[in-house]
Order: C-alpha cells, then structure tokens, then sequence
C-alpha cells in the first residue's frame, strides 16, 4: 500500500524525531560517562602523595581509621575487601604505626553491626581490646571521616581501607581540613565491579561536599585517648 504525501510526511518527521532524541540521550551519556572519569581521576591525583603501600614507609599517627564493610557477600563467601582491611589494622597496630584502631561502620541492625564484627576479629587476630574503640554511626565514608575528626577528636589519623576508598575518603579529609593519610590494604583478586561502582560513589561525594552534607548524626564529643608515649630506653644512660 503506498503512502500519500501527508503519510510520507508525518513518517519522516516520526523517524528524524527519534533520530534527534536517540542523539540527545547519546550526548547525555557521553558526557556523563565523561564527567565521572574526570572526577575520578582528579580526586585520584590529588590525593596520590597521601596513601601508603609499604609498610615501612607509613608516618605513625596516634589513631587508625578502619572503614567498615560487610564480612560477608549476600552468598555467604568472606568478603576479601573486610578481611584484607582488618590484616592491614593489625600489621599498623602490631607495627606501632598506630596507637589505637577506631573501627567505624553500619550499624543498621541487631544483626548487622559491622563496627562490633570487625572488633570480634581483631581480637582474634591479637589486637588487644584496651586499643580499640567502635564508632557505630559510620553510615557512609563522609560519616566515618568527618565524626573520626570532630567526634572522636582523632584529628591526626592513617584511613585504612582499598586504595579506591582511600581516594575517596581522604579527599572528603582534605576537604574538611582533617589531618589524614591512607595505609592501603590489598585487593581482592577480583574487584571490577566494586571499582565501577565506585566511579559513582566519587561523584556523590563531590555533590555531598560542594552542598555541605553533614554526617547522619554528630552528637556529644567522646575524645579517643592520647597518643602512648613510648619511654625512651637511653634516657637513664
């Protein structure tokens, strides 16, 4: 059946319609998808001369920053991101490149308590109890960085998580003015979707900062303890 030149008319306007919307959609992604590589890549740069790898090399700080994550993925196999940001705790501790691990996450629920977990499993790691001190309202990293500072008073601090999450994390410090460099803890050997999500999570942070989001909840001061003053053997000498 042929078309009249009404009908020819209205289906060629119907097809260059879509052509034009198809092409702002392609436009509107492509500068998104530009827009979180650039973010992603200055918060990068600009925190790079922050973030340790060997051990050795890591200024002591008085305190320790763990952020929290779930020990476990929803199938029930050990998360590595949780178990390779405790064994980096515990080499600080053990180093004496912290004094005192604040252990800060999500708390949402009796069964759920990410702080408390990571505590149990210090312990059995052989970190001593008396060193560590739980902050249970580390909802999201901006929660955990900035109440660390204006808390728990930790105004001199190592972060210790991912090098991604330490991107993240000290760029908020740096941001609010916190003293703070990152310890960062190995990789899983399969991490890609958690690097994708966090090209998100860099963005969201940038909107958090530039409209001053302040943490869930702030409360009283509860000041961790001062730094141990290690004696010094050739004082008497």
């Amino acid at each position: 059946m042929k078309l009249n030149l009404k009908e020819k008319l209205q289906a060629y306007l119907t097809a260059a319609r879509i052509k034009r919307i198809a092409r702002y959609f392609a436009s509107f992604f492509a500068g998104f998808a530009l827009l979180l590589i650039v973010v992603d890549q200055i918060i990068g740069y600009y925190v790079r001369k922050d973030i340790y790898y060997d051990i050795d090399k890591v200024p002591n700080r008085p305190y320790g920053l763990v952020l929290g994550t779930s020990k476990y993925f929803s199938n029930n196999t050990l998360n590595l991101f949780y178990y390779n940001r405790l064994l980096a705790a515990q080499r600080l501790f053990e180093a004496r490149k912290v004094d005192y691990l604040l252990l800060s996450g999500d708390n949402r629920t009796l069964q759920y308590n990410e702080p408390r977990t990571m505590l149990q499993d210090l312990k059995k790691m052989g970190v001593p109890q008396e060193f560590i001190y739980l902050d249970f309202a580390g909802f999201r990293t901006l929660d955990s960085v900035i109440r660390a500072d204006q808390v728990f008073k930790a105004h001199s601090l190592t972060i210790i998580s991912q090098k991604f999450h330490c991107e993240r994390a000290l760029f908020i410090a740096k941001f609010h003015n916190i003293d703070a460099i990152c310890f960062a803890a190995d990789y899983p050997q399969v991490y890609s979707f958690v690097r994708v999500r966090e090209f998100f999570a860099r963005l969201q942070a940038v909107w958090d900062l530039l409209v001053e989001r302040e943490p869930h909840f702030l409360g009283a001061p509860e000041p961790l303890p001062p730094p141990v003053t290690i004696p010094d053997v050739n004082s008497d000498i």
